[in-house]
C-alpha cells in the first residue's frame, strides 16, 4: 500500500500474521463473557470504554472482524497509563447491537462517537475489519486523525478475491446455510487466526478460544443486521490511498492471506 504519509507494509516478522503481532498478548487475557453487566453508550449507540489521564493523547482501538472490544483487554492497564484510550464495539459486534435508523456505517458511527466524547483528534489504530473502518475515518475527517495503525490492512482495504479469501467465503457460507454456527466460527478462527500455512496446534489455545467465543458473539448479534443495507464509500479507500494524509503504518506478516498482502 502506497501513498502520501504511508510507509511500506512491514512484514511482523516471526509472527504467524499481523493480526496476531496485535493481539498476541491480548487474546491470552481476562475475557469476561458476563454480556449483562451494564455498559457506556454514546449518541451513536455504540458500546465503549474510556480510560486515561485527561489532556493525554487520545487513543482510539478497532477492533476485527473476529473480536469486539475484548481483545484489548490485557494491554488496556499499559495503553491507559499514558494516553486518553476510547475502545468500542463496532455495531454489530460485542455490546452494540443496536439496529440503525439507515444503513450500517462503521465510518459514520465512529465518528458520532468521537463527537459524542468531546474528541477533535486521534491517534488511529485498526485491526483487520477495523482498519478498513479506521482508513475510511481517515478519508472522511482527516482533520481529526493524527496518525494510523492498520494492523494489518481488512474490510473496506480488502479488494483481491484471492483463492485463499474465496475458499474462507465458501466454507463460512455453508457452514451458515446448514446452520451450522461452530463450524461458520471454525472457519473464521482457521483463516484469520491460524492462516493457510499453519496448522491450529501450531497457535496457541488460549488464543483460538478467545477469537472463537468473540466471533460467535459477533454472529449472534449479526443475525438481527442480515437485512440492513450497509454504507459504501464512494469512491472507495482503494481508489483514494494518496488521500490517506496521516502517517500511517501498514503492518501485514508472513501467514496472512494473500489479500491481505495485495491491499
Amino acid at each position: 500500500m502506497h501513498g502520501d504519509g504511508i510507509r511500506d507494509a512491514t512484514p511482523a516478522e516471526g509472527l504467524p500474521n499481523a493480526f496476531a503481532a496485535v493481539l498476541a498478548v491480548a487474546l491470552t487475557g481476562r475475557h469476561d463473557d458476563d454480556r449483562s453487566r451494564p455498559v457506556p453508550l454514546s449518541h451513536a449507540h455504540l458500546a465503549h470504554d474510556r480510560e486515561g489521564p485527561a489532556g493525554a493523547p487520545v487513543l482510539v482501538l478497532l477492533h476485527a472482524g473476529v473480536a469486539d472490544r475484548r481483545m484489548w483487554d490485557p494491554v488496556w492497564p499499559d495503553l491507559t497509563r499514558d494516553h486518553d484510550v476510547v475502545r468500542p464495539d463496532l455495531r454489530g459486534f460485542g455490546d452494540s447491537a443496536t439496529l440503525p435508523d439507515g444503513p450500517l456505517d462503521p465510518r459514520a458511527d465512529v465518528i458520532g462517537l468521537l463527537d459524542d466524547l468531546g474528541v477533535g483528534r486521534c491517534h488511529l489504530v485498526g485491526a483487520s475489519f477495523g482498519a478498513g473502518v479506521a482508513a475510511e475515518v481517515a478519508l472522511t475527517r482527516p482533520e481529526r486523525v493524527v496518525s494510523l495503525v492498520l494492523a494489518p490492512p481488512g474490510g473496506s482495504l480488502l479488494v483481491t478475491r484471492t483463492p485463499d479469501l474465496a475458499a474462507f467465503g465458501a466454507a463460512e457460507s455453508a457452514a451458515l446455510a446448514a446452520g451450522d454456527l461452530d463450524a461458520a466460527v471454525a472457519a473464521n478462527v482457521d483463516t484469520w487466526v491460524v492462516g493457510p500455512s499453519r496448522d491450529a496446534g501450531d497457535v496457541d489455545p488460549a488464543v483460538r478460544e478467545a477469537v472463537a467465543r468473540m466471533q460467535r458473539r459477533a454472529f449472534e448479534v449479526g443475525a438481527a443486521f442480515e437485512d440492513v443495507e450497509e454504507a459504501e464509500l464512494d469512491p472507495p479507500v482503494a481508489e483514494r490511498y494518496r488521500d490517506l494524509v496521516a502517517p500511517t503504518l501498514v503492518l501485514v506478516g508472513d501467514h496472512d492471506l494473500e489479500t491481505t498482502h495485495d491491499a
